[in-house]
């Protein structure tokens, strides 16, 4: 690792590589999740879905004694219209990745192609405040959004957990960057999306986020004026939350 520093109350890392960064992230996770299991007979984790998560999701599932079938799972977000088997699908990329590969108490998918999105949204945020979260796994985007809360929707004080949102079309355009779609014109312009407020509600937040394409949203995180016009930004006044950095990601950031 070769920094670690706090910007407000959020403890910052910037690993060497992406593979340090999927493993520093799931040890501090699976820290997390064993405290927590000194006290609680269940515990909620929250996932995002995107190929910054790869490298963490690996090395976490990988933990043999992670006690999962005490773990109820759920997911941030949730695109509008696609087909129930394409793999951009968030449910199943998580389906591929960790919901389907070790034994959760539940798995709690957002349904993105209800006939009622409205009602789906407050069927989920209903789970949610039955399962109040304790750890969320997070990223954030090109253009500094958590979950689908891209600057111009994004409300530090929304009083909904779920809700429908229009995409951006930085935000839409950084799923072809990653390789989901092969053009902004098959990237789907609805979803359903956790809040803000629902996403810090957690007890506590990792925030893995590797790659150059997120330098920017990096720096504006940490450096800029903590505001929806940059989502992420408000994880800085979190009193638990890490973020995990690797080289590239961190390239615009002061260091001596």
């Amino acid at each position: 690792m070769k920094d670690r520093f706090m910007t407000d109350a959020l403890s910052v890392y910037i690993c060497d590589d992406r593979t340090e960064l999927g493993h520093l992230s799931a040890k501090a996770v699976y820290d997390k999740i064993n405290e927590l299991f000194k006290t609680r007979e269940e515990i909620n984790l929250l996932f995002a879905a995107a190929p910054s998560q790869n490298e963490f999701l690996e090395a976490l599932t990988a933990y043999e004694d992670i006690p999962w079938q005490r773990i109820n799972a759920f997911h941030m977000d949730e695109y509008i219209g696609l087909d129930y088997n394409a793999p951009q699908r968030f449910g199943n990329f998580l389906k591929e990745r960790i919901f389907g590969s070790v034994p959760f108490k539940s798995v709690n998918y957002i349904e993105g192609n209800s006939k009622e999105p409205e009602q789906e949204c407050q069927r989920y945020g209903e789970l949610l405040k039955k399962h109040p979260l304790d750890i969320a796994c997070t990223g954030i985007g090109e253009n500094g959004h958590l979950a689908f809360n891209d600057p111009h929707v994004a409300n530090f004080h929304e009083n909904k957990l779920v809700k429908i949102v229009a995409l951006d079309e930085r935000s839409r355009r950084q799923q072809v960057n990653d390789g989901c779609f092969s053009h902004i014109t098959l990237v789907p312009k609805d979803a359903l999306t956790l809040t803000v407020p629902a996403i810090v509600a957690a007890n506590y937040i990792v925030c893995m986020v590797p790659g150059s394409t997120k330098a920017e949203a990096v720096r504006n995180m940490l450096y800029g004026e903590i505001s929806e016009r940059c989502p992420a930004s408000v994880l800085r006044l979190h009193r638990a939350a890490s973020l995990y950095l690797d080289q590239d990601s961190a390239k615009l950031l002061y260091r001596g």
